[in-house]
């Protein structure tokens, strides 16, 4: 495990940044791209500690001519992806409508006919409250039959017909295991070493469609079956050959990284507290051995720092832990506790 944490770390550029070059193969490989949890309401979706320029500012260019593009996918969430992975994406999470409802109905009518609107204006048309325009919509948004556009990050979105806004797109060209198929091996390049809990946990999909998949790409041998879980054939020989860096380093994770999702079937039920939330997951040497928890309010409250450390290396890495909890949430007050112990 410790080779494969080393090259994870790696391929993550944890250990050494992503320039410009580099980056959009790394962001298309961990899309969907997520708002920083917490702290990043209304910014584009960026890739914490991993690149040497401002991704936020690139991205928000690539908003601003639709090469990113927001979809609605992992179990209702909001992300963002490459405009030209829309298909493939939209093979694997579309949810079609055969019976819509009543107010589905009226809202594409309205929208088909009409072109583009925002909310306000739908609710003017239809007398419908805006409580009952949302949720309609979102399901509209999940079977790919509309389109939200929030290209410049703004409040008054305007809901368009999908095939308007891409014309192009053929949400039959892949059946879902075809296309999840090539999001599992993104996947397993960028984990190295993933086992069926941690695909469920991130894909949001049923583990039945997973197997499916992995099974078709192991008998293809595009992946092969190593303890317990799964690495792609063509990283064997490396596995075998690669000698394990050990690399000293904490970083603070927070809620939507890839990293964090992808473990999330572990994390949730690893720390437990009587806290209201879990701000923040603890990266440490490569593996996950800690938790930040407090509550939310109009900023982050860190209320203490739990560690699954020896109690002689949690004392010993005391002031690196703090420093990268701080990096994270540099405008919070510095944690009131560390392992319960009032600082």
């Amino acid at each position: 495990m410790s080779t494969y944490i080393s090259l994870r770390m790696k391929r993550q550029h944890l250990t050494s940044l992503a320039g410009e070059c580099e980056y959009r193969g790394l962001y298309r490989d961990l899309s969907p791209g997520y708002n920083v949890y917490w702290n990043g309401f209304g910014d584009p979706p960026t890739l914490t500690y991993r690149v040497d320029f401002n991704d936020m500012e690139y991205n928000r260019l690539r908003q601003a001519n639709r090469s990113l593009v927001k979809v609605r996918l992992m179990g209702g969430n909001i992300g963002w992806i490459l405009a030209e992975d829309l298909e493939l994406f939209a093979c694997v999470y579309v949810k079609p409508l055969d019976k819509p409802s009543e107010r589905q109905s009226v809202l594409l009518e309205l929208i088909e006919r009409e072109g583009p609107m925002n909310i306000q204006q739908m609710k003017e048309s239809t007398g419908m409250l805006v409580k009952e325009i949302t949720p309609a919509l979102h399901r509209l948004q999940e079977a790919f039959l509309i389109y939200e556009d929030q290209n410049e990050g703004q409040d008054d979105r305007g809901w368009y017909r999908f095939d308007e806004m891409f014309p192009d797109v053929d949400l039959n060209r892949y059946s879902r295991s075809c296309a999840l198929k090539i999001l599992l091996q993104r996947f397993s390049f960028r984990l190295v070493w993933f086992d069926l809990d941690m695909a469920r946990s991130y894909f949001k999909l049923p583990i039945k469609d997973i197997k499916v998949a992995v099974t078709a790409l192991v008998d293809e041998c595009v992946l092969v079956e190593l303890g317990g879980g799964y690495i792609l054939q063509s990283d064997t020989e490396l596995i075998k050959n690669c000698t394990a860096e050990p690399s000293k380093s904490v970083y603070a994770m927070h809620r939507n990284d890839f990293l964090v999702k992808a473990h999330e079937h572990i994390l949730k039920d690893k720390y437990h507290h009587a806290y209201p939330d879990t701000l923040y997951y603890l990266l440490i040497d490569g593996e996950f051995q800690g938790a930040v928890v407090g509550k939310f309010r109009y900023t982050p409250e860190l209320e203490d720092v739990m560690l699954d450390l020896p109690a002689d290396e949690a004392a010993a890495r005391k002031d690196e832990i703090l420093a990268a909890v701080q990096a994270i949430c540099s405008w919070c007050q510095p944690p009131k506790r560390y392992l319960g112990e009032e600082l």
